[in-house]
């Protein structure tokens, strides 16, 4: 079958949450995947930040498969060797002591940070401008853009709204009566927004001076994303909720909430709970991506390579800067032409995201080598050549 017969049956049978596909994938190997029709693309995407490891890797498949042959699912009246190593893990990389919840995506590993933060005895939370943070309605009620969270409002209320960025905004916003500041240290969807340097460490000062938990999002920008294991830790500061979920499993689905300090004892026995959240499989997967980002030194990738994008991009004519860090990669472009980039891109064989008019957002495998980038960048320059012709 077709690409366009799968398209077909897909609007027949799919809720259309998301519009047509781009195409029909079916099958992928590193950071390459093919569609229905054979048609090749490098993918640059990541699956959005997620697929750390790229497309087939041994890591997880061994994982999986060996964990699936041996334990697949537990209730939660019982844990395994895997979720506690994992949990462990998450702490010894974030370097201090806490707590982890474990859940199966970035919204619910949101949600669990937000019921943590009534647990304060407070209700409000600071959010930022340009913000994203889930679909699900606690997480959506802490998203940024209106369109997303107005079909279905009423929503969890007490949010207020800052400029992302702004200190002196942030500073007068936050008194005694706030919960929790939320931040991305990179906004990813609002496409790779970069704040000032120091903002992290005011937000930091100004929650702790009213008591505030600082959380921060870090579900696209963890797990090795950033060229760190979490975005946050160039700061030098030490929040109190941290978010994590996408490249955490390589493609399969898990997140967490981990609860520094204090804040890892805000949740108690029936305050909060999940299913499949801590699954074995899931967190086994998760403990390989993490041991290969290691032994394969993918975080030192990530910075080479992704600096390879920025600096390969920026002088062009059509872009206005470049943006991001490791691989979280932002295109600003002075013309609102990033839809017809993206589909020149895809048409050239690349997957890339066009998060608004004028960014371009990439978040490709931290497996992706110097050839492939190079490569990449060659092509993308002469797409921007042709869209500003």
């Amino acid at each position: 079958m077709t690409v366009s017969d799968w398209t077909e049956r897909y609007q027949g049978a799919v809720m259309n949450t998301f519009g047509t596909p781009q195409g029909v994938l079916v099958r992928g190997e590193g950071a390459y995947v093919w569609d229905a029709d054979g048609t090749k693309y490098l993918d640059l995407l990541g699956g959005i930040a997620v697929n750390a490891l790229g497309h087939g890797h041994p890591a997880i498949l061994d994982a999986v498969t060996q964990q699936l042959g041996t334990l697949g699912h537990i209730s939660n009246f019982f844990t395994s060797k895997p979720q506690v190593e994992l949990a462990e893990k998450l702490l010894d990389l974030i370097g201090h002591e806490g707590r982890v919840f474990f859940t199966n995506s970035g919204t619910e590993a949101n949600e669990a940070a937000f019921k943590a933060t009534r647990r304060t005895g407070r209700t409000r939370i600071v959010v930022a401008e340009g913000s994203f943070h889930g679909r699900t309605m606690g997480a959506l009620a802490l998203t940024s853009k209106e369109a997303y969270r107005a079909p279905f409002e009423p929503l969890p209320g007490d949010v207020s709204w800052v400029p992302y960025g702004d200190t002196a905004a942030l500073e007068a916003a936050v008194d005694d009566t706030v919960a929790a500041v939320l931040l991305e240290p990179i906004q990813g969807e609002a496409g790779v927004v970069v704040p000032p340097d120091g903002y992290l460490q005011a937000a930091r000062e100004i929650t702790s001076k009213q008591g505030a938990l600082l959380w921060l999002d870090e579900v696209q920008t963890g797990m090795g994303r950033s060229g760190a294991w979490f975005a946050h830790t160039e700061s030098g500061i030490v929040p109190d909720l941290v978010t994590v979920a996408k490249g955490l499993g390589g493609g399969i689905p898990i997140g967490a909430c981990i609860a520094l300090g204090d804040a890892g004892q805000l949740l108690q026995p029936g305050n909060h709970g999940t299913t499949f959240g801590g699954n074995p499989v899931a967190t086994a997967a998760a403990l390989a991506v993490i041991a290969t980002i290691e032994s394969d030194g993918l975080l030192d990738n990530a910075r080479k390579i992704g600096d390879i994008f920025r600096d390969g991009l920026a002088s062009h004519p059509l872009v206005a800067e470049t943006t991001g860090r490791g691989l979280l990669v932002g295109v600003v472009l002075t013309e609102p032409v990033t839809a017809d980039v993206q589909k020149a891109a895809l048409a050239a064989g690349l997957i890339i995201n066009n998060a608004t008019p004028t960014r371009l957002r990439l978040a490709p495998p931290l497996i992706l080598t110097v050839e492939q980038a190079e490569g990449a960048v060659a092509t993308l320059t002469q797409i921007l050549d042709e869209v500003m012709a």
